[in-house]
């Protein structure tokens, strides 16, 4: 009786040989196909925390309920148990591997019956190191085999933070691995492009000193992290012994991405150029994120990536908008930037509406952040591309220029070498007249060079002597203070709190700052052998021949009297300046004490400054 009901159930699922539903489960015949997707069979349940495999497996049908995916979807804590039947009808036995491509889940609990008894028990996830999975994949997979009439039944206990959707799927051998192989063939593909262009950009910036690449490669290489992070090939290849990481990785990356790419932005767009409220905007959002950053270490993971979802989408936002207002007002390059940031912007707000179950489309919820992400990484790409061949074009009309005019002077020089090879065939009097002429001529270019070796002793910038006209005048200085035994004072001064100038004014105000400090020094000397010079940067250096301590310090007073009592005008806007002042007064006995007078001054400046700037300090050892 009981093999003649087998045969009939066998003759029904040969009649319909791929009837699914959560009640009786998967029928495996020899038409099914190679994968099957599990949602149908699926059914749900919530147990206590500490539920055992006993309690669940004798739970009443009640318990249960047919899985809907809306269910888990979204960014949350939470715990489930699936179950779900195989029964194999085919009278071929087969090799079947479950697969579950979340790479993200942290613990799952498969336990596997045929029959009605256990034969497997299996703890997955990533909070276990990588190297204990029983098939070493990105993916979880279990493999079994499956003979005729098998009956199959899996309970499987999810607990995860972050996404817990759960796409089960069941494959025959062969399909999966060919499958693995064209997904590990596609995303060796994407991670190799992106780390190519990540890596190029690196050492373009390291050769050239060049922000722009650097950001960029910074931008390109901690996404490639991320994507491999979300793909579970860093967990696999980078960190496989250490899973806390994966707790860290996606947000902590995001936030370093977007820090990058505001930086990359800023630069890339010459915000510091043409627009001030974009270049504040940019560096606040670069601070913003490098701060969400570090909170990510104390957030815990939902928290965190929920909140770096938010901000990617908001950045994409804002980087649109600022590529598309710089575009509108005609920036050669920002319609590029503009059309990656507007695939970026599109695909991030569409991952981020899958992953927090704002849309339940029937999609991977990262395929159109990867898909925005790979046209933005190639659309940046080819912007620096084009604007290194603009500068390359403009070095090289530049060359151009420098070369025309080289060759413009060596024919005026072949000239006036003709004329005067013509001229000592002429008369006396013209030779005599045309030689009063070349000395004249030779006494003008003498003067032009003396002019333009003068020029290369004066900051071009502040009009005063540079480092290299100081250094050379302090060894002199210091012979003639050795050989007269006459003291000699060095003053070093530096501009107080510049940078802020810098960044609440911008560059160009520091410019002007410097410009007009320098002109004050020049007011305040008054003896012709007093040396002012620029020493780097927003620092100072003044010599000062035969001129004893009481001396030097008069002069260092009246120069930071002088300066805090001229306020700085920058176009409609004033702002005060202050400098600290370090003196050092000595007579020189060698080459060496030239050096230590100077380093001396130097200790006595940034004594000055520690001790609450806007004043001048005598060195004095400790």
């Amino acid at each position: 009786m009981l093999i003649r009901f087998q045969r009939l159930l066998l003759a029904l699922v040969l009649i319909f040989p791929c009837t699914s539903t959560a009640q009786q489960g998967l029928l495996i015949s020899n038409s099914t196909a190679d994968v099957v997707k599990l949602a149908p069979v699926l059914s749900i349940a919530d147990f206590p925390q500490n539920a055992d495999i006993d309690l669940v497996k004798n739970a009443s049908a009640s318990s249960w309920k047919p899985f809907v995916s809306e269910q888990v979807r979204g960014i949350t804590k939470t715990s489930y148990w699936v179950k779900f039947n195989i029964t194999q009808t085919s009278s071929l036995s087969r090799q079947l591997i479950l697969s579950l491509t979340n790479p993200h889940i942290d613990t799952i609990d498969l336990y596997h019956f045929t029959d009605g008894q256990q034969v497997e028990h299996l703890l997955l996830g990533d909070h276990y190191p990588f190297a204990d999975r029983p098939i070493l994949s990105t993916n979880f997979i279990y493999s079994f085999s499956s003979k005729q009439l098998d009956k199959h039944q899996f309970y499987i206990k999810i607990e995860s933070t972050g996404a817990t959707n759960l796409p089960l799927s069941l494959w025959s051998s062969d399909a999966y691995y060919q499958n693995a192989e064209q997904e590990s063939a596609l995303y060796g593909f994407q991670l190799g492009v992106l780390t190519a262009i990540g890596l190029f950009s690196l050492f373009i910036a390291i050769t050239s000193h060049s922000f722009s690449y650097t950001y960029y490669a910074g931008y390109v290489l901690s996404i490639t992290l991320f994507v491999a992070s979300l793909h579970g090939v860093a967990y696999r290849f980078i960190w496989p012994q250490w899973p806390q990481l994966q707790d860290y990785s996606l947000p902590a990356l995001l936030s370093l991405s977007m820090m990058f790419a505001f930086l990359f932005s800023e630069k890339v767009m010459q915000f510091k150029y043409y627009n001030q409220a974009m270049l504040r905007l940019c560096r606040l959002s670069a601070a913003a994120s490098a701060l969400l950053l570090l909170l990510c270490l104390f957030f815990d993971y939902t928290t965190a990536l929920t909140v770096n979802i938010y901000a990617v989408m908001l950045a994409s936002i804002m980087l649109m908008y600022m590529s598309t207002t710089q575009a509108i007002k005609g920036y050669k390059l920002a319609k590029l930037f503009a059309l990656g940031w507007v695939s970026m912007m599109f695909g991030a707000l569409l991952s981020g509406a899958l992953y927090l179950n704002v849309l339940n489309w029937d999609m991977s919820a990262n395929a159109p952040f990867i898909l925005g992400l790979t046209v933005e990484v190639i659309l940046m790409a080819a912007l620096l591309a084009i604007r290194y061949n603009d500068e390359r074009l403009a070095k090289l009309k530049i060359q151009q220029e420098a070369f025309e005019q080289v060759q413009q002077a060596k024919e005026h020089k072949e000239k006036a070498l003709r004329i005067e090879a013509r001229s000592s065939e002429q008369l006396s009097q013209k030779v005599q007249e045309r030689t009063l002429e070349l000395e004249i001529a030779l006494r003008e270019l003498n003067e032009a060079n003396q002019k333009l070796t003068e020029q290369t002793k004066v900051d071009s910038l502040t009009g005063v002597k540079n480092r290299a006209s100081f250094d050379k005048r302090i060894i002199a200085e210091g012979r003639i203070s050795r050989r007269q035994q006459t003291p000699m004072s060095v003053l070093m001064l530096d501009l107080d709190h510049f940078k802020a100038i810098n960044d609440s004014y911008g560059h160009l105000a520091g410019d002007q700052a410097l410009r007009e400090v320098a002109e004050i020094l020049k007011q305040n000397l008054k003896r012709p052998t007093d040396l002012v010079s620029r020493f780097g940067g927003e620092e100072f250096a003044i010599i000062l021949p035969n001129t004893d301590q009481v001396g030097a310090l008069q002069v260092a007073e009246s120069i930071r009297k002088a300066i805090s009592k001229t306020p700085i005008t920058w176009g409609e806007q004033s702002f005060p300046l202050t400098v600290s002042i370090g003196v050092n007064s000595e007579i020189i006995n060698s080459e060496e004490h030239t050096t230590l007078l100077l380093e001396q001054a130097d200790k006595a400046l940034y004594q000055a400054k520690s001790e609450g700037r806007n004043r001048s300090n005598l060195y004095s050892p400790l």
